[in-house]
């Protein structure tokens, strides 16, 4: 990945966290990492554990951030949530996924849009 590619999710990851924050979410992790990838964060809200994707982007050359969560890309975070789970507990409490994208602009104002219970996993 290259230096401006990790400033630009690095960027996002912490705007991320202090929107979910004033949202009241309670962060647990961020960048968690297992053996089959990694997540960006993991919080908790009104006693779900959830597992939130980061996607940012600086420009409409590669679409909303938001369509860059593909069906493979959702397995994949499933697998490493499910690692989580087996590592840190969790089983007992209601999970879900949010993704939130952000779209940075020179101009204005980041455009931050949070899709709650973004997918549910299948019996894969």
């Amino acid at each position: 990945m290259s230096r401006r590619r990790s400033a630009l999710g690095s960027e996002g990851e912490a705007l991320a966290c202090r929107h979910l924050a004033k949202l009241g979410y309670r962060i647990l992790a961020r960048n968690y990492r297992g053996r089959c990838g990694e997540i960006d964060i993991v919080a908790e809200e009104g006693g779900s554990l959830i597992f939130v994707e980061v996607k940012t982007r600086s420009g409409p050359a590669f679409g909303h951030p938001l369509e860059a969560v593909t069906p493979r890309k959702q397995r994949q975070l499933g697998r490493v949530a499910s690692e989580y789970l087996a590592h840190h507990g969790g089983h007992d409490r209601p999970v879900r996924f949010d993704v939130l994208g952000i779209a940075l602009n020179e101009s204005a104002p980041a455009a931050i849009t949070l899709v709650r219970d973004a997918f549910v996993l299948g019996g894969d």
